[in-house]
């Protein structure tokens, strides 16, 4: 799984026209799912989503998580981050899990956070989605589950 975690001050998410997702200061994540994610790699992006540490204490440090804070955060599906421009102009994306599974492991992922107490607005999977933000900072964050263990040979 891949993110780009945003600290904001507001975001929105908006389809045809009707807002489907707004809040005030918290996080907004850009979450894609790639061929081969499991719910290892979930666990793992709700665990460092919840407690990384991007928010200031008193003292202006990066010390406070998102559960230390507003608890607040937008998770919008972004297959587009799984979008290889290495070679030619146009991106492919065949590292993106297919829709369905994709829907699901995302779909999954909110409820995970959820469950940690965390309020989770979202966008409309695989609709034409408008975001728009307030970056704080900026802060903005690129996360990556970590490698599988390759098998042995």
């Amino acid at each position: 799984m891949k993110a780009v975690v945003q600290r904001v001050l507001e975001a929105s998410v908006t389809v045809d026209g009707q807002r489907v997702s707004e809040m005030g200061p918290g996080l907004l994540v850009l979450l894609g799912v790639g061929k081969g994610d499991t719910d290892a790699d979930l666990t793992w992006m709700v665990e460092k989503l919840a407690t990384l540490r991007i928010f200031e204490d008193a003292d202006g440090k990066m010390n406070l998580s998102l559960e230390d804070t507003s608890k607040h955060l937008i998770v919008v599906s972004q297959f587009t981050l799984y979008g290889d421009a290495r070679k030619g102009r146009r991106p492919s994306f065949i590292d993106a899990m297919e829709p369905v599974a994709a829907k699901a492991l995302y779909e999954r992922a909110c409820e995970a956070l959820r469950q940690r107490g965390l309020t989770v607005g979202t966008g409309i999977f695989a609709a034409d989605m408008k975001v728009a933000l307030v970056n704080d900072g900026p802060v903005t964050i690129l996360l990556e589950s970590p490698p599988k263990a390759a098998a042995p040979v």
